[in-house]
């Protein structure tokens, strides 16, 4: 369990004043030009160190991340893009960081980016998140009118800049290199790799591309040691996470815990609980609606971290909880994650423009019943066709929870097609 202490988002329910003064009083922007005074190699060595993942779903290790931008400029500048996209259904973390805990996220681009020898930084936020656009404006204007950026940031002799680019509400845009192209004013489409980023990356400079969280708990890792920050969680999973439960519990909720917390603890202790009690559970989607769902004999022992779901070939994504009680008619709610994937794929590769089109039909056949027992096989073997062949992830994201759904709840598909067989046969005869 996670002792107040130790939490990071102090001000994650928007209780306190978010603002420069309310954020100081919390802590941030204590000491920040001395952290930036011990240097570049030094910080990059503490994230790497503190085991700090990244948040916004692959899990990547971040300071190794940071390593991949090079030491010495070649003549062209360096950029940090943060990604504030979050598009992912069931994701709603990173808008509340934003939203009540901006002043964390504004200084842990000062430090990121200094350690990556950039700049300037650009956050590229999701256009619906109008009060989270606001807010984060307000203090970045405040960060420069108190001197923590800009000229001569914090006292450091550090120049920094930071930039609000609003999007327009693309699911593809929160796949890196498409977020580069929409920020470049072209259309948001992933780009082959390599070149990777980091070499390639925003107007062809060297560029890293973190999520909201990745570099909002940046400070207070700096802060606090990387030996703090690596005694939370488990081994490989470090740390403390935003988890989103949303759903078929008592009370929907963001919550800040360690990794590694039991998934049964984190919705009994924060989410009061599944609606109707836990025997009533039917199924959780532990990370967002790209990674597959888990049935209740796995969610009854299951840890949340990066690795356990992996086990349990699910995921831990965003860390976004989707809870489905016995009422959810789970092939219908597969179906609908089907047609969103179909309606945002940048329709580039092929076995994405037309494999989401194919499984979103099939699927609401599935829903009516209206199929044969072995086309349940075929629906399969197309998700493996689309999985793992397309530039960027989208095409796993869609092909993922369709496989879960057939890897656990197969019974349920063939059932749904016997009944359609039984109520169709009589009236044929007629």
């Amino acid at each position: 369990m996670l002792s107040g202490a130790d939490r990071i988002f102090t001000n994650l329910y928007g209780m306190h004043d978010w603002r420069l003064a309310g954020a100081r009083k919390r802590g941030d922007w204590d000491g920040t030009g001395a952290i930036l005074a011990k240097g570049r190699d030094f910080i990059v060595e503490q994230i790497k160190e503190s085991g700090l993942r990244g948040r916004g779903g692959a899990g990547f290790p971040t300071g190794m991340k940071w390593s991949f931008m090079t030491k010495q400029s070649d003549g062209r500048p360096h950029y940090l893009v943060i990604n504030a996209d979050e598009s992912e259904p069931g994701t709603c973390k990173d808008r509340d960081i934003m939203r009540f805990d901006p002043h964390k996220l504004v200084e842990g681009a000062l430090i990121a980016s200094f350690a990556m020898g950039a700049h300037a930084s650009y956050i590229y936020i999701r256009g619906e998140f109008y009060n989270e656009a606001r807010h984060l404006q307000i203090a970045i204007d405040e960060a420069y009118k108190a001197g923590l950026i800009g000229k001569n940031a914090c006292g450091s002799g550090w120049d920094f800049d930071l930039y609000l680019h609003r999007g327009a509400g693309a699911y593809i845009c929160g796949e890196e290199t498409a977020l580069l192209e929409s920020l470049e004013g072209k259309k948001g489409m992933p780009r082959l790799k390599p070149p990777f980023p980091a070499a390639v990356g925003l107007y062809g400079c060297p560029t890293t591309v973190n999520n909201v969280e990745s570099i909002a708990v940046t400070p207070t890792i700096m802060r606090r040691g990387a030996a703090w920050f690596s005694a939370l969680g488990r081994p490989k999973n470090t740390g403390t996470k935003v988890f989103c439960i949303s759903g078929h519990v008592n009370k929907p909720c963001n919550v800040e815990d360690e990794l590694g917390i039991p998934l049964r603890e984190l919705i009994d202790k924060y989410a009061g609980g599944v609606r109707g009690g836990w025997d009533n559970l039917l199924a959780i989607i532990p990370g967002g609606s790209s990674v597959p769902l888990i049935p209740k004999s796995i969610c009854d022992t299951v840890l949340m971290d990066f690795d356990s779901l992996r086990d349990v070939k699910s995921g831990l994504g965003t860390a976004a909880v989707i809870v489905m009680d016995k009422s959810t008619d789970v092939i219908r709610a597969i179906a609908r994650l089907a047609t969103f994937y179909k309606h945002e794929s940048c329709g580039q590769c092929t076995p994405c423009r037309e494999g989401t089109g194919w499984m979103m039909r099939v699927m609401y056949r599935m829903v009516e019943g209206r199929a044969e027992p072995e086309e349940i096989d075929i629906l399969d073997q197309v998700t493996r066709q689309v999985e793992g062949h397309t530039i960027c992830a989208l095409g796993d994201a869609a092909a993922w929870p369709v496989q879960g759904l057939i890897r656990h709840f197969r019974p349920v598909i063939e059932q749904r097609i016997a009944e359609y067989k039984g109520r169709a046969l009589p009236l044929a005869a007629e």
